[in-house]
């Protein structure tokens, strides 16, 4: 067969397939062009889920009466003018091939207006030359994009379209993620004649909190954690919720660089290291991460629809995206006015409060049903160590506690009894308090064995016989690269061959598992992260095992001081809301609660 040169419809309809998926991808592409254009208010109407229409208008810059025929054509863009342009994309189209692509597999009319007065142009592709006329018409500043029929000339891509409950849901999705990450832009979209979603542009603070509620809802307002923080350049800001807020699925995650939604390897790793050993087996948190840093320092040009990216320092960005959710979770402790410092009310927004340390949290409502089975780490530690030196197995001291000098009653009050020989019920000032004491002492034991160990360092323990490891050459470089970071993980690795090494030390309380093993995973963390957490996991899993069998036990008779002592331990211990697994450990019933119970004052 003879080569010939494609049509422009077919090679645009080949481009097509990377860049328009369904209705949804179609919707992305243009407000992103909106939003590009400095729109502050953005129309989105759709029919049928957007197969038979979908028209976004915005009031934008517009585009100049000459540059609209070109504007449809492929790899035409206002966006770069040279290859220096790639290395630092501000903007979220770049590509210019979304018009020309949406055009070949729909009838698509635009129509725009640059100058501020009251006539504008249209123009509109047809033709399997896919040529272009530019009209007068009438259009205020900003542009109008209408793409009908959608693969009405592709229909087994057609075929592949769900319902059109399901096209919707798909868009609803897209404009959540744009008004995440543009707060300052008013979005409305009508579906079928009728209103289906409204976002004011947020002028502070506090309307970006209630575009924040319109996503996530009340509930996780009541229960999030709002942080900003700057290093070396990047800033790192968002809301988190605690961990007894949770997802079986991880359907509401939204991570934005440089206001760009993104789906990225290295983020999801931090935030899954940032919640480690606080959230529940198989739980997922809910979030809103934004991250800004110079442009120059991501390439978003990795994937036709730019949901990937590559990050020039991973590791850095890595270490700040996990050590700020780290210590934004260690810093929930309960604290007297608990109940307004995170709790928002059904009438307003919260109050916007910058991570700086500490918090105040009212454990209220678990956001998921206890299981019957404890999901916990394996027993793998053979040796029993001197657990006296960590204070393993020893309750607090048993001393009264004493009043404040103004008589303020502490956070989580003052014991009552012990229910079932199970719980502390104690008083506070908002009411009744529940607490495991089990799961409670269990992470008290837990941060006090992780203290204990992190003042030792990572000690590494030479093997009696060395063990050679095959590896890639790629995976040897790395050894070589990073030989001062495996030491410090206790790793001792001396490069055999240029696809071998030999370990001669490990750390020593891991000196017993499959070095091997323990090496591979630790380089492939390396070569897909730029960092690896994985010998302090084994670690916490251990120290984890220690402190479950050292902590009381159920049907353990206590006093009313070493319960207060508990208590009191319990405030002044970091992520002391949730045991090493992730179960609760206490949670609040206000006064208020206990009256309607009984009907009190109705």
């Amino acid at each position: 067969m003879r080569i010939r040169k494609l049509s422009s419809r077919l090679a645009n309809q080949i481009a097509a397939g990377e860049v328009v998926e369904r209705p949804a991808s179609v919707v992305k592409e243009l407000l992103e062009n909106a939003i590009d254009a400095g729109a502050t208010r953005i129309d989105l109407t759709l029919v049928a889920g957007g197969t038979q229409l979908i028209r976004v208008k915005d009031n934008g810059c517009g585009i100049p009466e000459a540059d609209l025929e070109l504007a449809l054509s492929r790899h035409a863009t206002s966006k770069i003018q040279q290859e220096s342009d790639l290395e630092g994309i501000g903007s979220l189209g770049f590509r210019g091939e979304a018009l020309a692509s949406i055009a070949s597999v729909s009838k698509l009319m635009m129509t725009s207006n640059a100058t501020g007065e009251k006539s504008g142009f249209a123009v509109e592709v047809t033709g399997e030359a896919m040529t272009s006329r530019v009209v007068p018409a009438p259009h205020a500043q900003g542009t109008t994009v209408e793409v009908r029929d959608l693969f009405f000339n592709t229909p087994a891509r057609r075929k592949f379209l769900r319902t059109e409950k399901t096209e919707l849901g798909r868009i609803d999705d897209i404009v959540r993620k744009m008004s995440l990450s543009h707060p300052q832009i008013a979005f409305l979209v009508s579906h079928n004649g009728k209103s289906y979603r409204q976002f004011q542009a947020a002028a502070g603070s506090a309307d970006e909190q209630l575009r924040i509620k319109a996503i996530f809802g009340q509930d996780f307002l009541n229960q999030a954690l709002y942080f900003e923080e700057a290093l070396g350049g990047m800033q790192l800001k968002g809301w988190i919720s605690l961990p007894t807020y949770s997802r079986s699925q991880a359907d509401q995650q939204y991570f934005f660089v440089n206001q760009r939604f993104i789906r990225d390897k290295v983020s999801s790793h931090a935030v899954r290291q940032g919640y480690r050993d606080v959230l529940f087996h198989g739980r997922h948190p809910v979030y809103a991460i934004f991250l800004n840093l110079d442009p120059r320092w991501v390439d978003v040009n990795v994937h036709p629809t730019k949901h990937e990216v590559r990050f020039r320092e991973s590791r850095a960005v890595h270490d700040l995206i996990y050590r700020t959710i780290h210590r934004v979770l260690a810093s929930v402790k309960p604290e007297a006015q608990a109940s307004t410092a995170f709790l928002g009310s059904e009438t307003g927004p919260i109050d916007e409060v910058a991570y700086s340390g500490s918090s105040g949290f009212v454990q209220h409502n678990m956001a998921f049903n206890r299981l019957s089975q404890q999901a916990g780490p394996s027993n793998v530690f053979t040796a029993a160590p001197n657990l006296s030196r960590y204070g393993v197995g020893s309750l607090p001291n048993n001393t009264p506690p004493e009043p404040t000098e103004d008589g303020e009653i502490p956070p989580l009050g003052y014991a009552l009894a012990q229910l079932h020989g199970v719980y502390i019920l104690a008083q506070n000032a908002s009411g009744l308090v529940a607490v495991d004491m089990h799961a409670a002492h269990e992470r008290i034991t837990y941060e006090r064995l992780k203290s204990a160990m992190a003042s030792d360092n990572l000690v590494s323990q030479p093997l009696l016989v060395p063990v050679s490891v095959a590896l890639s050459e790629r995976e040897v470089a790395l050894v070589t690269e990073q030989d001062e970071q495996l030491q410090q993980l206790g790793l001792q690795l001396e490069v055999a061959s240029n696809e071998s090494v030999v370990v001669r030390g490990v750390p020593a309380m891991l000196s017993r598992d499959n070095p091997e093993a323990l090496v591979r995973d630790v380089l492939a963390d390396f070569l897909e992260f730029g960092t690896s957490h994985r010998i302090q996991d084994d670690y916490d899993a251990l120290l984890s095992t220690l402190a479950c069998h050292g902590s009381v036990r159920a049907n353990r008779r206590l006093s009313i001081p070493e319960m207060n002592a508990l208590l009191r331990d319990m405030e002044a211990t970091e992520r002391s809301g949730q045991c090493n697994h992730g179960r609760p450990t206490w949670f609040q019933l206000s006064i208020a609660e206990l009256d309607s119970l009984f009907m009190r004052g109705q």
